[in-house]
């Protein structure tokens, strides 16, 4: 059910400035009475400035996600509502991304309204942004409980060893020659045989559910299989291919059943998911069917839009649009013309990677999609800058693995694999 007007009250806090800070932010009816949605979230080490925006936007994202049209915005931080309102410049370097994004959200409405308020009456934000805060205290205690029983005897780090030699092999599969998938099978064990020898033992189910001790992340994370689509027609003249929906060639159609072979002698896999792009879902549908399981579809997995440069290679969009092309290579905020910008991209997949954690929790999926969005989940994974989208190469049909804890932490153990290819 959609709603058309909508109240949005946010406030974000550190203890500390900077210190372990958090948002809230809740979205109300136009009565201002009934409850639509909240969100919160631990940012970790900020100032409260920062997490005030960040408040900012997760109301904006759940008033969008719930089709309003005029947003009233309410909250108790004059800076953010004289900044946003126009009256008052944005100079902090940590603050000008975070305004532009609000501001990116704020053009997709039809009319948003800031208004300041005192705190007092912006206390469910205030409630929720302080129950974040407090999550900071619960991960470090969680945190300091698994050192604890990491070192508390030889049994811990026996265990360890074994996780670290294990993680070693896995990555270690594209140095090794292989004739097909079946031999990576064959000679090195796999995360899945891992994950069944583990169900024997208590001492396996626990290194089995823990990861890497050196990570600090705790409980079973939610594993995602990355896999890019297969060859098409544009992907062999390198062209711009993002909402085209050329098909698999010949070629494209034998890496996915290869993929698909490797994928279901794993096994133990809950869910195939797939951008609605043909090409994806081609490859999708074969993954599905070699594990014996429905393709789900998710928007948010599509390429990105490239606009009129869809169909262009890289040194004819350079050519059309040599100032636009230039800053676009270098500015994830820059669209393509009458396209998308990687900011935007990354939005739409972090909403995606959130439905998939809730969806799927602790489980192991498939995820097909396109350069743009796996780069993106890696990069968040790793928790790194959009330089990683401008300097990773993903081969068509590769297989990169990235994981993704209860309790936020995040690794990747995997990147670019064509072995079984």
């Amino acid at each position: 059910m959609t709603e058309h007007e909508v109240i949005v009250e946010a406030d974000g806090g550190s203890r500390g400035n900077p210190g372990a800070a958090g948002y809230g932010a809740v979205v109300f009816g136009a009565d201002h009475i009934r409850i639509l949605a909240e969100r919160r979230e631990y940012v970790g080490i900020t100032t409260n400035n920062v997490a005030e925006y960040r408040g900012l936007i997760a109301g904006l994202e759940a008033a969008a996600e719930l089709g309003a049209r005029v947003v009233s915005v309410r909250m108790d931080s004059k800076l953010v509502v004289e900044q946003m309102s126009g009256r008052w410049k944005v100079k902090h370097a940590s603050m000008i991304p975070l305004a532009d994004r609000a501001r990116r959200l704020v053009a997709g409405f039809d009319s948003v309204t800031f208004t300041w308020i005192p705190r007092a009456e912006n206390f469910h934000a205030d409630r929720l942004a302080n129950e974040a805060m407090d999550d900071a205290t619960l991960i470090g205690e969680v945190h300091a409980a698994e050192r604890q029983l990491l070192d508390a005897g030889a049994a811990a780090a026996t265990l360890a060893e074994e996780v670290r030699e294990a993680e070693e092999q896995l990555l270690s599969w594209t140095d090794e020659p292989q004739s097909s998938a079946r031999g990576v099978e064959e000679r090195l064990p796999s995360w899945i045989d891992e994950a069944r020898d583990a169900q024997s033992t208590a001492s396996n189910t626990r290194a089995a559910e823990n990861p890497p001790a050196w990570t600090g992340a705790t409980g079973r994370p939610t594993r995602f299989l990355l896999l890019r689509h297969g060859q098409t027609a544009l992907s062999i003249e390198r062209r711009y291919s993002g909402r085209g929906n050329p098909p698999l060639t010949d070629l494209g159609r034998e890496q996915a059943a290869r993929a698909a072979k490797m994928l279901a002698a794993k096994g133990d896999i809950a869910a195939v998911v797939t951008s609605p792009l043909s090409r994806a879902r081609e490859t999708a549908e074969a993954a599905a069917t070699a594990l014996d399981i429905p393709v789900r579809v998710l928007d948010g997995l599509t390429e990105t839009d490239f606009g009129d440069w869809e169909g262009l290679t890289f040194q004819e969009a350079a050519q059309r649009d040599p100032q636009l092309h230039a800053r676009w290579l270098g500015d994830p905020s820059t669209p393509a013309p009458n396209g998308e910008s990687f900011d935007q991209v990354r939005e739409r997949v972090e909403a995606a990677r959130r439905d998939l954690l809730a969806l799927y929790p602790g489980r192991n999926i498939v995820v097909v999609s396109h350069v743009t969005p796996i780069k993106t989940l890696l990069q968040l994974a790793l928790g790194v800058g959009p330089s990683l989208l401008y300097r990773l190469h993903l081969d068509l049909a590769s297989l990169s693995i990235a994981e993704f804890y209860p309790d936020g932490g995040s690794s990747v153990r995997l990147v670019n694999d064509t072995s079984y290819l």
